[in-house]
């Protein structure tokens, strides 16, 4: 029957493996399992098997690594997105989309409960749960982290329930980080991190080498943009998670995208991620050299100054808001005509904009010369300053 249908975001990881069987043995749930491949490449190796061992009825393995880029990653990369200064959003633009698909399965199965491993700390129960709502508003959560029958409120004690039941998990108590992977990063949480002064062990890092590992030469690049999206890199064309994936592989080899941040979660706690972004760091940065010479300084302006708001409804959850969607609009018709080529040099660490070029451009070698030229008359600025400078000089007057 529906009512005791529940289905469960799935990634094979702890905290899913454990929920998994607590949820048949607690309650009496079917449980159908919803895994979405994002581009974690090995890790959904024998998710299946494994979550058909452990109870599930059913599994869903779904590929929307196309998706996930094209109709998520890109439209935020769109507006230069950052959130706090450091953070490219990896995991806040991926929960969107599972919660998602995990509605249009629950829809399918006629499930009138869905399930997640998220804990009442972090940010992830939020956008999930957002996003339910936001599709269903009668659908069941049932999130145990939250719930007064879930006793196992440690990582030591799950794992001590998976070993009891069988379950293998890929943590041990020895390195109990906690790990999210999408094509567009990894993120480290937990562990040898929770304390500020540790620094990350080199092994930990899966995407990047380190600067003191990386090439002694530069590698140079060049990223052609249509309308503010990336198409292809040193002239060839490529599908969405195909150019992320490319980027990732040459951004990774020269120890680009590596951030270590304390930044502040949505239920008011500061906490401490470091993850691997290396794609996302050349994008983010060749689309900025693109917009400097395609985009109007006001528009410009204007867009930078509502980033922020846009990245922190992206990072609190609220993809599927009306509020996020209008700046969207905005967002895209701004790109119009942000078309054209950035060459960027990778360099242990550094990624760097060297060249820009553009059918659109505003940019006017003629104007911005420094040499003699017959276009700008310079006594026009003098006029320009002494408007400019009427109100401060009234407001000086004014003074004692």
């Amino acid at each position: 029957m529906g009512d005791k249908k529940v289905v469960l975001a799935y990634s094979g990881g702890l905290d899913t493996s454990v929920i998994l069987k607590w949820l048949q043995d607690e309650f009496g749930y079917e449980v159908i399992c919803y895994a979405a491949d994002l581009g974690q490449a090995e890790e959904l190796d024998g998710l299946n098997e494994k979550a058909t061992n452990t109870g599930a009825s059913k599994i869903y393995i779904d590929d929307i690594r196309e998706e996930f880029v094209r109709d998520y990653v890109f439209p935020a990369f769109r507006a230069d997105v950052v959130y706090e200064g450091s953070y490219l959003l990896g995991t806040s633009l991926a929960r969107p989309l599972i919660a998602k698909r995990i509605m249009d399965i629950a829809k399918m199965e006629g499930a009138t409960a869905v399930a997640h491993g998220a804990t009442g700390k972090g940010n992830d129960q939020v956008r999930f749960e957002l996003t339910f709502w936001a599709l269903n508003p009668a659908i069941k959560v049932i999130a145990p982290w939250k719930m007064d029958e879930w006793k196992l409120v440690s990582r030591d004690l799950m794992i001590d329930y998976a070993q009891k039941h069988g379950i293998p998990v890929p943590v041990t108590k020895a390195k109990p980080y906690s790990m999210d992977r999408n094509l567009l990063h990894i993120s480290f949480e937990g562990g040898m991190l929770e304390d500020l002064w540790n620094e990350p062990d080199e092994d930990m890092f899966v995407l990047s080498c380190s600067p003191e590992k990386a090439p002694d030469e530069p590698t140079n690049i060049v990223i052609s943009f249509k309308d503010g999206d990336p198409v292809a890199v040193d002239d060839k064309e490529m599908s969405p998670a195909g150019l992320l994936s490319y980027l990732n592989h040459i951004g990774g080899r020269n120890a680009i995208g590596r951030v270590d941040i304390v930044e502040n979660r949505y239920v008011g706690m500061k906490s401490r991620g470091v993850y691997e972004t290396p794609g996302g760091t050349i994008l983010r940065t060749a689309h900025r050299g693109i917009e400097q010479i395609t985009l109007d300084k006001e528009l410009m302006h204007l867009r930078d100054e509502l980033m922020p708001r846009y990245a922190t409804l992206v990072y609190n959850g609220y993809w599927f808001s009306p509020e996020r969607e209008a700046l969207q609009a905005f967002i895209d018709e701004s790109q119009k005509g942000v078309t054209g080529d950035v060459r960027v040099k990778l360099y242990k660490g550094n990624c760097t904009v060297t060249g820009r070029r553009s059918d659109n451009s505003l940019y006017s070698d003629e104007i911005a010369t420094f040499a003699e030229d017959d276009v700008y008359d310079q006594k026009d600025a003098a006029g320009f300053i002494r408007l400019n400078a009427l109100r401060l000089k009234m407001r000086a007057q004014r003074k004692p």
